[in-house]
């Protein structure tokens, strides 16, 4: 469907972003034919949008000359752009008059593979470091990632050019060795030859002539720091250490093997990782700002599953209030913000089998849901995924202390009754110790649940009586239970809570009115132990439920109960 003018002016009107672009084309030098090819390009090879000529940059419409006699015919444009791209680009080009001026207008599709001008110029949509738009140079390591994704292929099996054997680093492959014979590694490759680790780990392939080859993953795993630069420019990372005023005070960038560099990061975070101290008896359990575990999965997940078509590094960064992972590429195909926790589908399958045959990763895909564990374990909030766009996927983990309540329950709990609560239920249980008494509509739009596990994991947490719930229907809350408090060894906590849950200030209110004929907001600011505001509000929602009426006007107004013989 071809665009309207009202389309047109929205369009013009929200100015060049990272799928609009404008171009001068008043006079003849404004712009050339190969310079709209080569801005189609551009467009294509990053997720398509609207190329619009006579349009300046600031939004001012200049107008498109006569590109084709005394005028501009689009499906001639549309031609130059399929005859001079490769492999060719089918668009579709329209001409639109905006206040007077013609203006062209050509739809460039999303391509799945790389698109070229038939000149041999490669460009791909990018963003500068203030957030605008710009075409840059699609460099051939990038072209080469991207093709192989969108034909489904790995791009860790692919032939690392003019590389062979004595280009890895044998001290490489002995680190991946030791890493196998740990507790979590595979064990039969801790015995085996450099060559013999390879093949297991797909890292040696065959040429059609039968002749061996060494894959884009050896170099990234084992290769020497002049074969990665060579063959892998973008294999790096950035170390960031931030004080509490936002001052970097340390900077460091690593180009190494993956390996090798999990190990460097995480002797950085170790080496900034104090712990709280929380006595449970006479015992002393440590609890360190980010869990060791979850630094060692945020990093190694950044390191696999980045897309190494994108340029730049990941960014590991630890601030006063968070730890932050980034790294370059949006979510694996498949995967969402809403299936994080359900979904494991790794970017590269040769890099994560590698990772899980070194112990560095969970083997069943689990990895994302121990992180959430182990973090609300150890009294902290959830790994925050909500910064993380197409261009880039980003976690942050609160490094701020940690609740030690939460903590003393979860061991004092766990001990009692020789069992571990699941994720869902933890992730229910925080989210009422945070955030106070909630509905299960509540819970199940703040944790991203479906209802239905909501109400099945709220079912047992009543069971196992460490929680409860008042009213009914849409008014029925959920709050803690004082068998929590009393494993958090924080009994007036439960009264607080009790105290603070509008269900049961109305309860409180209607058995006083019971028991004593009526009541006063003044009574109600005592009883419940509120400010005037909250006892109005309380008052008000009796009055709308229909529960109390009002009687007598200012000073000799109160409340009693509805209905005959009120």
């Amino acid at each position: 469907m071809v665009m309207t003018p009202d389309e047109l002016r929205t369009l013009v009107a929200g100015g060049g972003t990272f799928t609009v672009e404008f171009k001068r084309a008043a006079r003849a030098q404004d712009i050339n034919d190969r310079e709209i090819v080569e801005a189609v390009v551009c467009l294509a090879n990053g997720r398509g949008g609207h190329l619009v000529l006579g349009v300046e940059d600031d939004g001012r419409v200049t107008g498109v000359r006569p590109r084709h006699g005394d005028d501009t015919k689009p499906h001639l444009l549309s031609a130059l752009i399929l005859n001079k791209t490769d492999p060719p680009l089918a668009c579709r080009a329209s001409l639109h008059t905006l206040d007077g001026l013609d203006v062209a207008v050509v739809e460039v599709p999303d391509s799945p593979l790389p698109v070229g001008t038939t000149e041999g110029v490669f460009k791909r949509r990018s963003t500068k470091s203030d957030g605008t738009p710009e075409c840059v140079p699609y460099r051939a390591h990038e072209l080469q990632s991207a093709a192989f994704l969108a034909m489904g292929r790995d791009y860790a099996e692919v032939e690392a050019r003019d590389v062979t054997l004595d280009d890895l680093d044998p001290r490489e492959v002995e680190r991946f060795r030791l890493l196998a014979a740990g507790i979590d590694g595979d064990s039969v490759l801790s015995g085996s030859s450099d060559r013999q680790i390879l093949r297991a780990l797909r890292l040696l392939g065959l040429c059609p002539t039968g002749e061996e080859f060494v894959a884009l993953g050896a170099v990234l795993l084992f290769g020497t720091p002049g074969t990665l630069a060579r063959s892998v420019p973008n294999a790096e990372v950035l170390f960031q250490e931030v004080n509490a005023r936002g001052e970097i005070v340390t900077n460091d960038t690593l180009r190494m093997p993956l390996l090798r560099a999990i190990d460097e990061l995480q002797a950085r975070v170790a080496a900034r990782n104090p712990e709280q101290e929380l006595m449970l008896g006479i015992h002393r359990i440590g609890i360190p700002r980010v869990p060791l575990s979850v630094v060692r999965e945020a990093i190694a997940n950044a390191l696999v599953h980045r897309s190494y078509a994108e340029p730049g590094p990941v960014l590991v960064k630890l601030g006063s209030e968070d730890f932050t992972v980034s790294s370059p590429g949006g979510l694996p195909a498949g995967v969402t913000l809403e299936n994080l926790l359900d979904q494991s589908r790794p970017r590269s399958v040769v890099l994560a089998e590698a990772f899980k045959r070194a112990g560095l990763v969970d083997r069943a895909g689990r990895g994302i849901p121990q992180m959430f564990g182990s973090l609300l374990r150890g009294g902290r909030g959830e790994p925050d995924y909500s910064h993380t766009t197409d261009a880039s996927v980003t976690v942050r983990i609160p490094t701020s202390d940690a609740d030690l309540d939460m903590v003393r329950f979860i061991v004092s709990w766990g001990e009692e009754n020789a069992q571990y609560l699941a994720l869902s239920e933890l992730r229910i249980l925080h989210e009422l110790k945070s955030g106070g008494p909630a509905s299960a509509k509540d819970l199940q739009n703040d944790l991203d649940l479906p209802s239905s596990q909501v109400r099945s994991q709220c079912t047992r947490l009543i069971e196992l009586g460490l929680i409860e719930s008042h009213g009914q229907g849409r008014t029925r809350l959920f709050h803690l239970s004082s068998a929590f408090y009393r494993a958090a060894e924080d009994r007036n906590a439960y009264i607080r809570v009790r105290r603070g849950d509008p269900i049961h200030r109305e309860q409180m209110v209607l058995a006083y009115i019971k028991e004593y004929g009526s009541i006063t907001r003044g009574q109600v600011m005592k009883l419940v132990m509120i400010d005037a505001g909250e006892a109005r509000s309380v008052l008000r929602r009796l009055v709308d439920s229909g529960a109390i009426e009002l009687r007598g006007q200012r000073r000799g107004a109160h409340y009693i109960l509805a209905g005959p013989g009120g």
